[in-house]
């Protein structure tokens, strides 16, 4: 099973794509550039979403949903955004199709079926949902609007990748509206911090949180907020982004509230969000040759029981197994019984780790007449054996402990692939050698960092928030520069 996946040090693109197919996570689908996620994938998504959905409700968000489909006017109505969209976008030009007479048994589309405007399937949901807001919005009492909407996105890309890279994709977006900037730009930053929380707390991924450079950023926004995670392969990957639109999509479909004064302002408003990419980070960032190393909070399945039995011994063992399994579950903990006799223990511990089941318990009768219970932990490989008495306790701290291990294993992996480095040399020499980000100075300009993504294929990945003022030169054009930006090779 796991013993054929490609090996990340020879081929980490191949490994990621046969790991993501081989664990029941996804896989391509009839529709170019689009996949099916699986049952056991989709579990981990919903894990994800049942906690981010959580957390924006902890914070006064409200779920709703906003139409598919975007008239073309709505859409082309903020410039910058329709601009950055432009070429991504999925249209739909008719309504209606009919038999073909040239092709009998076909279907072609009906030439009299044109719509009067093209809809446009959302690649994101500013415009239909500010043109929305207008009708929700006329006093300050209607503020802050707090929105937040689970649906899929439609981005026509070239290249796919599963998970991180697909034209149709699951996220959340998220978009507010403010009675003044300050109240937008701390509604910003919550976010980026529920994000970054999320990442780390749950995903076990730390993460740099900073600002996008203005190449980067939000086509429409005047900043983008976003959270850098760093692979195992060194490139870093965007887990998330919040950005601060300022009063640019209220002004465009003109949502103005009535202030306390009396006056008419503009509101300001902010848009965030992030997607099954996620699933993409977590299989990067821990996994490992034998497959899928999951954080325990994310685990579908926490525990995997194995009974080992002889001919006629399995009917008794399941009964003496069942208080373990029922402590455990009432416990809170996700337990998966495996008692399947069509596959040897084998071949079930090698499909478990895998599928990246964190802790796996094999059992059998001389072991539950000794007391004892051996088991193994997914991130380590650890077996050990623990007393039947305690085990609930045993596997509750044990839990924790993997999630922690994990985390520390991700955080040492980005502190030995982050170097600092002072000229342009030494900048190559990092990326060229194990990459990861490279902290460095940079002069502020567009010309600046487009000139370094060509010649290096490296991004600014963030200003980060953390990273202090220095004053230094940039190591491209030797121009003064007031502080040190995170670049990376990247998803």
């Amino acid at each position: 099973m796991s013993k054929s996946l490609p090996k990340r040090s020879e081929d980490y693109s191949l490994w990621y794509n046969e790991l993501v197919k081989r664990a029941g996570l996804a896989e391509n689908s009839a529709v170019r550039g689009c996949m099916v996620i699986k049952p056991y994938g989709y579990a981990i998504w919903e894990k994800m979403q049942r906690q981010l959905d959580d957390m924006f409700k902890r914070t006064g968000h409200q779920n709703a949903y906003f139409p598919l489909f975007v008239p073309k006017s709505l859409f082309e109505a903020e410039e910058k955004n329709a601009e950055g969209f432009a070429k991504e976008c999925a249209v739909v030009t008719h309504y209606r199709l009919q038999n073909d007479p040239d092709r009998p048994g076909k279907l072609r589309v009906d030439p009299n079926a044109k719509l009067e405007e093209e809809l446009i399937v959302r690649p994101t949901s500013e415009a239909i949902i500010w043109s929305t807001y207008k009708g929700w919005i006329q006093s300050y009492r209607d503020l802050p609007l707090l929105i937040n909407q689970w649906a899929n996105v439609v981005r026509w890309e070239m290249r796919t990748r599963l998970f991180l890279r697909t034209a149709e994709f699951l996220w959340q977006e998220g978009h507010t509206a403010h009675a003044t900037a300050e109240e937008a730009v701390a509604e910003t930053r919550q976010m980026l911090e529920v994000y970054s929380q999320f990442a780390e707390e749950w995903m076990a991924l730390p993460v740099v949180k900073g600002v996008k450079s203005e190449n980067e950023r939000f086509a429409g926004a005047l900043d983008t907020y976003c959270i850098e995670g760093l692979m195992q392969d060194g490139k870093a990957l965007q887990a998330g982004t919040s950005h601060f639109l300022g009063q640019n999509f209220a002004k465009a479909f003109d949502v103005q509230f009535t202030n306390k004064e009396g006056l008419l302002e503009h509101v300001w408003g902010t848009s965030w969000g992030v997607s099954t990419r996620l699933m993409g980070a977590l299989v990067m960032a821990h996994s490992d040759d034998e497959g899928l190393v999951l954080p325990p909070k994310l685990a579908p399945i926490q525990v995997v029981i194995v009974p080992i039995y002889k001919t006629g011994q399995l009917e008794e063992l399941t009964e003496r197994i069942r208080p373990m399994q029922q402590g455990l579950i009432e416990r809170g903990i996700s337990v998966k019984f495996d008692d399947r006799d069509t596959e040897r223990p084998g071949y079930k511990f090698a499909e478990w780790e895998l599928k990246g089941v964190p802790v796996r318990i094999a059992v059998g009768m001389r072991d539950l007449d000794n007391g004892t219970v051996e088991v193994a932990r997914r991130d380590t490989k650890e077996k050990m054996n623990l007393p039947l008495a305690d085990i609930v306790n045993s596997v509750d701290q044990l839990l924790t402990d993997i999630q922690t291990n994990i985390y520390q294993r991700a955080l040492k992996f980005r502190e030995t692939h982050t170097t600092r480095v002072d000229t342009y040399e030494e900048f190559k020499q990092a990326l060229e050698g194990e990459g990861g980000f490279v902290v460095a100075h940079w002069d502020g300009t567009s010309e600046t960092e487009e000139r370094i993504k060509e010649e290096t294929k490296a991004t600014i990945r963030c200003i980060a928030l953390n990273e202090p003022d220095e004053d230094g030169t940039c190591i491209l054009t030797g121009k003064p520069s007031a502080r040190r930006v995170y670049f990376a090779r990247a998803y």
